[in-house]
C-alpha cells in the first residue's frame, strides 16, 4: 500500500521500517551503528555522504548491504588516476541500422545511472572526473550532445576516502566537500565486534538480505522529512551553531577565531535542520529538538570548517572545536 507522507501514521511506519532496516544490515555488518544511522539520515534528507576510514572497515560492504535492504539499484565506481568523465556519465557510440546501413549516434548510460553510487576512493581521480560526478550529484541529470538524461530517484552518492594515503591523490577542495551533507568517519571495531566479524566471515555463507523499503517508499519518507514541522527556536539554534564557526564574525567565540581559518556556510544550517528532522522521525517523533541538531553537528560541520596553524600546533581538531561549540548551548 503506498505511503502517504501527510498521514500521521507514516511517522510510526518510518520508525518501524528503520528498526527492520538496522536488523537486516546487522545480519551482515557487525557494529557501525552510528554510520548506519548517518547513512539513513542522509538518504532521507536527499543528501550525499563522504565516508572516511582506513582499508578493511567494511565501507563497501556496508553500502552494498544498505542498498540491498532498500531494494535500490547499486553501482560501484572504482576511481583511478586514468578514469575519464565519460567513464562515469556515459558516452555516445555509433550504431548502424540493420538493413538500411544508416549510422546514428546513441548515448550509452554510464554507471552513474543507479539509485546508490559508491564512489570508491574519490580522491584518487583527477579534478575533471571528480567534477563530472559532483555536477551530476548537484543537478540530478547528465547532459551529453545537447540532450539531458535524468538520473533515477532517489539518487544517493557515497564517496569513500582513505585518510592515510596522500601519494597520487587529488584531495577534494572545500567548495566540493560542501556538496556532501555528511562526513562520516569509520573507526576500528571494538574487540568483541572484531571477534564476531572474524567468526562470521571465515565460516559459512553470507546472510541473504531481505528488502525492507522500495524506492517509492523511500521517496515518500523523503517527502515526510521535508514536510515535518520544526519550531523556530530549533532553526535558530542550528543557524546560531553554524554562524559561530565563522572566525571574526559577531557571536563567534574567541577559540573559533584562534583555531579556525574558515567556517561553515548557510548550507550547513540547512543540513543541520534536515538532519535533525530525519533523526527525530527515525525516533518516532514528529518534530525535532535542539538536541537533535547537536547530535548531527559533527558529521555536518566536520568537513565545512578549516583549522589553522594554531590548531595544528596545539593538536586541536575540527571535531574538538565543534564539540566545544555544541557545549556552549544557546
Amino acid at each position: 500500500m503506498p505511503i502517504d507522507p501527510k498521514d500521521p501514521a507514516a511517522v510510526d511506519a518510518l520508525a518501524d521500517a528503520y528498526r527492520q532496516l538496522r536488523a537486516e544490515v546487522g545480519r551482515v555488518v557487525v557494529g557501525q551503528e552510528a554510520a548506519v544511522e548517518g547513512l539513513v539520515v542522509a538518504l532521507l534528507a536527499r543528501g550525499h555522504t563522504l565516508l572516511v576510514g582506513v582499508p578493511g572497515l567494511a565501507k563497501t560492504l556496508l553500502i552494498r548491504t544498505l542498498s540491498d535492504a532498500l531494494e535500490l539499484s547499486f553501482r560501484r565506481i572504482q576511481f583511478t588516476p586514468d578514469l575519464m568523465p565519460s567513464d562515469i556519465t556515459g558516452s555516445e557510440v555509433v550504431e548502424e541500422e540493420p538493413g538500411t546501413g544508416r549510422r546514428a549516434f546513441r548515448f550509452v548510460k554510464g554507471p552513474v545511472f543507479a539509485h546508490v553510487i559508491l564512489a570508491d576512493e574519490i580522491n584518487r581521480t583527477p579534478p575533471k572526473t571528480q567534477a563530472a560526478l559532483l555536477e551530476a550529484m548537484q543537478e540530478g541529470h547528465v547532459t551529453a550532445a545537447g540532450q539531458t538524461f535524468d538520473l533515477p530517484k532517489p539518487f544517493f552518492v557515497l564517496a569513500t576516502q582513505n585518510p592515510i594515503e596522500q601519494e597520487g591523490t587529488y584531495p577534494l577542495p572545500e567548495a566540493q566537500l560542501d556538496r556532501f551533507m555528511l562526513n562520516l568517519w569509520l573507526d576500528y571495531p571494538p574487540f568483541a565486534d572484531e571477534v564476531a566479524i572474524v567468526k562470521g566471515t571465515t565460516s559459512g555463507e553470507a546472510a541473504e538480505i531481505r528488502p525492507v523499503l522500495s524506492a517509492d517508499d523511500l521517496g515518500a519518507y523523503q517527502a515526510l522529512v521535508r514536510n515535518a514541522p520544526v519550531a523556530d527556536h530549533v532553526v535558530e539554534h542550528a543557524v546560531r551553531l553554524a554562524s559561530r564557526t565563522r572566525p571574526g564574525r559577531d557571536g563567534a567565540p574567541d577559540f573559533v577565531t584562534q583555531y579556525l581559518s574558515y567556517g561553515a556556510g548557510p548550507r550547513a544550517s540547512q543540513y543541520l535542520v534536515l538532519g535533525a528532522k530525519a533523526l527525530a522521525l527515525l525516533d518516532g517523533r514528529v518534530t525535532p529538538l535542539a538536541a537533535d541538531v547537536d547530535r548531527i553537528a559533527v558529521p555536518v560541520l566536520r568537513h565545512r570548517i578549516v583549522t589553522n596553524f594554531n590548531a595544528e600546533a596545539e593538536g586541536v581538531s575540527s571535531v574538538d572545536v565543534i564539540e566545544r561549540l555544541v557545549g556552549l548551548g544557546d
